[in-house]
């Protein structure tokens, strides 16, 4: 809150926020939600894939490296899950899905709807951690056909998909946690909202110096156009 009202010209103390949000019944998203049922146990129909990635979260430009992961949500109807897709360069969440069951099928989807939004080359790497979603035939095949390199982590290592794993948390904190959701049409309808309208458009990250996903995107697009005009005169 303080650094957005600091973005449009604002200043304000930490101390003054907090009391302003006391003072009308306001309070930050922090803290853990309710506890999700146990994940239901697959056979997993691949073998392990190497890890490209190496607990290296960075990427020299878009579309190098997206990161995986999925979690639960819960509804009047049950626990549907979400599933996402990010790019590491930007922090952007290019693909997600939910559906009824933690399975292969939403992160699949997730897979397939980034690699429609982004058209990446072949090469890219794929992390995920080692959860039967991601070594189903399903996303496998999905990666063959589009030249996407699978790359998987250490097991019950939460550092080697930390950006997900932060995602996840904030999705939750930010999303999910502040209300009860009666249907499963309606979480799906406000996840959609929070990450394609503001996600990815409006929240600052740290590691993008305090820009949205889109805003670091489209300044390091217009960054690499310049100097393409310039190396062309």
């Amino acid at each position: 809150m303080v650094l957005e009202l600091r973005r449009v010209g604002i200043r304000a103390s930490r101390r003054r926020v907090a009391r302003l949000m006391s003072e009308n019944g306001m309070a930050g998203t922090c803290g853990v939600g309710p506890e999700r049922p146990g994940a239901p146990k697959e056979k997993p129909e691949t073998d392990n894939a190497e890890d490209l990635a190496r607990r290296d979260l960075e990427a020299d430009g878009p579309d190098r490296a997206w990161f995986a992961d999925i979690t639960y949500v819960k509804t009047y109807q049950g626990w549907p899950c979400v599933a996402v897709v990010i790019d590491i360069w930007s922090r952007m969440v290019v693909g997600w899905a939910m559906g009824p069951r933690i399975d292969a099928a939403p992160a699949d989807d997730a897979l397939r709807m980034a690699i429609a939004r982004r058209c990446p080359s072949s090469g890219l790497i794929r992390h995920s951690d080692h959860g039967s979603q991601y070594r189903s035939l399903l996303p496998g095949r999905t990666m063959r056909e589009h030249g996407v390199r699978p790359s998987m982590g250490s097991v019950a290592s939460p550092w080697d998909n930390a950006p997900t794993e932060s995602l996840v948390g904030i999705l939750k904190r930010e999303c999910v946690h502040r209300k009860t959701f009666e249907t499963r049409e309606q979480a799906q309808l406000e996840i959609f909202e929070y990450i394609e309208a503001f996600y990815n458009r409006l929240r600052m990250h740290s590691a993008l110096g305090f820009m949205s996903p889109m805003g670091f995107e489209e300044k390091m697009t217009k960054k690499e156009d310049v100097g393409k005009a310039a190396t062309a005169a």
